[in-house]
């Protein structure tokens, strides 16, 4: 009881100052994910460019997600026993460390495949470490009540570099080939470490501890509370599952719009633009409007809306069309996802967040290139149209049948109960 007290008398004192904090976090985060996106896209074009190669392409997403899906829960377990910030620090310097390294090598002529493969996987490993502990480390920072606002303007701000990352990527890319993209991801990693260093982030209780559990009992008991906690266990199947099926109409639009509307290169750019606003639009709404929303309602409510623009995209005739119902999938993305990652960070306990976030990383690291191993060959056998429909009127079912569904609806009330005890105290502090 003294322990417990002691703790929320310290975590209240450190959220003093708040915005501060948050501001240099998200600043430094922002920094650290623009030089990796630069990354991405020119690692992309360069094994492009220079194998022309699909075998090439689909090992480098093998060597860029796996990696990731398959460390992202062991990750989790580390980020409730060590410090977060020491451990994203650890991840992102040895990220940089092993992107210098090749820059490095390129520039004295090494640039075997199996090089760059090596690298990508070094560095998808480095975000599998870094993922659960960058959202586990959110709520030590920032106080509850502030979670969902704070998380839309960081949906917003990911969803402008979206916009910002391949022109920049291009450019660069033009005038020093892959090598130059290699040294500014080095120095944004640098700028990210620096500013996060500065930053305090309270250690909890049970990391101190020197009595705690061994790491297989924290494994399995992370497992199972994943698994058992009917709340957790039902925000994760929705997300898996949506991220699952709007692989249709996110990665497959433009080949629908190629062999539709014409293969001009405009129209993708147009495509891809309309897709980007949609997300900074909604991110900036989820900020504004954030404290009005409720959380399982939106999951809901968005989780049907991919199914019903997946739908209508597979009958839209008219491009102007096509490009609207793109742009407003991209706007209820942040809305799904921030409200989703928001109510896992209200629901669980700061000492077993890095776990379940685990779990969140392995289904983002999965879901999508799954989906495109299944649905992209079955794009070559019958018609997109028909694939976005399909997948669309799934969404929409799974989206009734989680709501319905017996475990659905004792989900949805321990989401109602869990928010209304986050808001409790401000709520009392308020009144006296």
């Amino acid at each position: 009881m003294t322990s417990n007290s002691s703790e929320s008398q310290a975590q209240e004192t450190s959220l003093q100052g708040w915005k501060k904090r948050v501001a240099v976090f998200l600043v430094g985060q922002t920094v650290t994910v623009f030089g990796s996106m630069l990354v991405q896209y020119a690692i992309m074009w360069h094994l492009t460019l220079t194998t022309k190669s699909g075998t090439v392409l689909a090992l480098s997403a093998v060597f860029g997600f796996l990696p990731q899906a398959i460390v992202s829960v062991f990750a989790g377990v580390w980020a409730d026993r060590i410090n977060r910030k020491f451990m994203i620090i650890a991840a992102d310097l040895s990220i940089a460390l092993a992107t210098f390294g090749l820059a490095l090598l390129m520039l004295s002529g090494v640039d075997q495949l199996w090089l760059i493969f090596l690298v990508m996987a070094v560095r998808s490993l480095g975000a599998g470490v870094q993922s659960p502990a960058v959202s586990a480390l959110l709520p030590q920072i920032v106080p509850t009540e502030k979670l969902m606002r704070v998380n839309g303007i960081n949906s917003s701000v990911q969803s402008s570099l979206t916009l910002l990352a391949p022109i920049a990527a291009a450019a660069v890319y033009a005038n020093f080939s892959l090598v130059g993209i290699l040294f500014i991801d080095v120095v944004t990693a640098i700028i990210g470490v620096s500013l996060l260093a500065t930053i305090a982030v309270p250690t909890l209780a049970r990391v101190a501890n020197l009595d705690k559990p061994s790491y297989l009992a924290d494994l399995k008991e992370g497992i199972n509370y994943t698994f058992t906690h009917e709340l957790v266990r039902w925000v994760i199947a929705i997300f898996g599952i949506v991220f699952l099926l709007i692989v249709a109409p996110s990665n497959l639009s433009p080949l629908m719009l190629v062999r539709n509307f014409g293969d001009e290169v405009w129209k993708l750019t147009v495509l891809e633009i309309s897709f980007g606003v949609g997300m900074v639009l909604g991110g900036a709404l989820m900020a504004v409007f954030a404290n009005k929303l409720d959380r399982i309602t939106t999951i809901i409510s968005t989780s049907a809306a991919f199914g019903v623009l997946a739908i209508v995209m597979g009958f839209s005739t008219n491009l102007i069309l096509f490009y609207s119902l793109f742009f407003l999938i991209g706007l209820i993305v942040p809305a799904f996802s921030t409200s989703a990652m928001t109510l896992l960070q209200e629901t669980v306990e700061p000492e077993r967040q890095g776990r379940v976030f685990g779990f969140v990383g392995i289904v983002m690291a999965v879901a999508m290139p799954l989906g495109m191993a299944i649905l992209g060959p079955l794009a070559d056998v019958v018609s997109v149209e028909s694939i976005l429909i399909a997948t669309g009127a799934l969404t929409v079912v799974i989206a009734a049948v989680a709501v319905l569904l017996p475990s659905g609806k004792r989900a949805i009330a321990a989401a109602h109960a869990s928010t209304g005890q986050s808001l409790a105290p401000e709520q009392a502090e308020a009144q006296d």
